[in-house]
């Protein structure tokens, strides 16, 4: 190798997690957002990250491994568990994080987040992803992403620049997919972690 090259690291993709309902019906209208959000993200450009399971994170896996865009490593999946034969059969790397429920801390980590529906530990991943400053999207469907779209969290000012931020709502799975196209550079603050507020 000379000292002439003119190779560049390739930009890293964004990683956007898909959470909601961990068990829906086969052919349920969030079982096919789930899948089309995962295969939209992928045909965007992003890779999809979630808890592993199923329901809403199967679905999005397998929307993801359907895009014509797909590579090895498109799906990424942290468990809550110790056992990497959990993850659904279309996760392709998988992090048995051992964690139970905090777990969802770090996938809320993600550059976005995409909710579609889902109860408390959907909720709880919301949240986090709120305090990390992070851009979340919530489907306009049953369950918690439904109560919480177009709403934001609390007061708290993440982005003094962006004066509609909020829990972005979105109709259909391309609205969701657009909105994080649209906005996800907007959203890259790192939180600064828990501090005294007097």
């Amino acid at each position: 190798m000379t000292g002439n090259s003119t190779s560049q690291t390739p930009a890293r993709r964004r990683l956007v997690a898909v959470i909601g309902d961990a068990k829906v019906a086969a052919g349920s209208l969030k079982d096919l957002l789930a899948e089309d959000v995962g295969r939209l993200l992928v045909d965007a450009g992003f890779r999809v990250l979630t808890g592993g399971l199923g329901g809403v994170m199967e679905a999005a896996c397998r929307g993801a491994r359907s895009s014509s865009r797909y590579q090895s490593g498109d799906t990424v999946a942290v468990l809550p568990g110790h056992d990497p034969a959990d993850a659904n059969p279309f996760v392709d790397v998988v992090i048995p994080s051992g964690l139970d429920h905090v777990r969802n801390s770090i996938v809320a980590h993600a550059d976005a987040v995409i909710a579609i529906g889902g109860g408390a530990g959907t909720m709880s991943e919301i949240c986090l992803a709120w305090i990390y400053k992070r851009l979340v999207v919530a489907l306009r469907v049953a369950g918690w992403s439904g109560k919480i779209a177009d709403q934001r969290v609390d007061e708290r000012v993440r982005y003094p620049d962006e004066p509609e931020d909020r829990v972005f709502g979105a109709t259909s799975a391309a609205d969701a997919v657009r909105t994080v196209a649209d906005r996800v550079d907007r959203y890259t603050r790192q939180t600064s972690g828990v501090r005294r507020r007097d």
